[in-house]
């Protein structure tokens, strides 16, 4: 794999969105994999005018997917092949990772798609194993996490050594679509799949456990729910408009001697 030779921060994270790129054209987008992570960008690339439903070409092994696919206006297919003669500027691959050597084995035997731009979100799936398994395609490695259902998404990726910047703003155009996308080395992706990968999964205990101290006060079980996830939505909104530490932001709320100092004081005993 050819050395990135494109500047990097003193923390290795590069900001995708200082390359003043204008949003690019882009006419047609193919999914291989139409499960639920791949309809939640579909849908979003339709809901933010990025491209018009007839433009998205999928394909999956189950017809019931396919099915719902095509209710959209989606084509929609159990072919790999037909996805990508029909993707001309994006194709991506969101299967999972025993099978992305297949996937990958049908884009190569597809003129068509020669010149599109390959995203893989494929959980662990290296830049290095991509190009090998895609020789002379400009390739993306990202992980998105379960919140772009719902338009929320956290997403890191790192470009391959033939990428270039207009396939950055791609990238950016697609993913932040449905979320925050942020571009950086590949070393640290491993971490963006434990941090934003599995995270949610972590802030759903917390909300739980939220309300189940609710409902040991005395809330009902369904008011306690909702409190409990409109707190951790508003705490989070505050972080990312009010650019502020987190640990600033606690201080705010504990007044001395008071209730919230002394719930801070128990969830560090652990």
């Amino acid at each position: 794999m050819g050395v990135d030779k494109r500047p990097r921060s003193s923390d290795d994270e590069i900001d995708g969105s200082s390359r003043q790129q204008k949003r690019p054209h882009v006419t047609s987008v193919g999914f291989i994999g139409s499960g639920m992570m791949a309809t939640a960008i579909m849908d979003a690339l339709v809901e933010k005018g990025i491209v018009k439903s007839e433009s998205i070409a999928c394909s999956d092994v189950w017809e019931a997917v396919l099915g719902k696919a095509r209710g959209k206006g989606y084509f929609a297919t159990l072919s790999n092949h037909e996805v990508c003669e029909r993707a001309r500027d994006v194709i991506i691959i969101a299967v999972k990772p025993n099978v992305v050597q297949d996937a990958c084995n049908d884009i190569m035997q597809v003129q068509e798609s020669s010149d599109a731009l390959i995203i893989s979100v494929a959980a662990g799936v290296t830049l290095a194993t991509l190009e090998q398994l895609l020789p002379g395609r400009r390739v993306v490695r990202l992980m998105p996490n379960t919140c772009c259902v719902v338009g929320e998404a956290a997403s890191g990726y790192a470009l391959g050594a033939l990428a270039n910047n207009q396939d950055c703003a791609i990238v950016q155009t697609i993913f932040g679509s449905c979320g925050l996308v942020r571009e950086l080395s590949e070393f640290l992706l491993n971490a963006v799949t434990g941090l934003s990968g599995s995270g949610p999964a972590f802030v759903f205990e917390f909300i739980e456990a939220m309300a189940d101290g609710g409902v040991r006060c005395g809330l009902p079980r369904g008011e306690a729910i909702m409190l409990a996830a409109q707190t951790v939505k508003g705490a989070a909104e505050m972080v990312l408009t009010q650019k502020v530490h987190p640990a600033e932001l606690k201080d705010r709320v504990t007044s001395p001697g008071g209730t919230t100092i002394a719930g801070c004081d128990e969830l560090e005993k652990g």
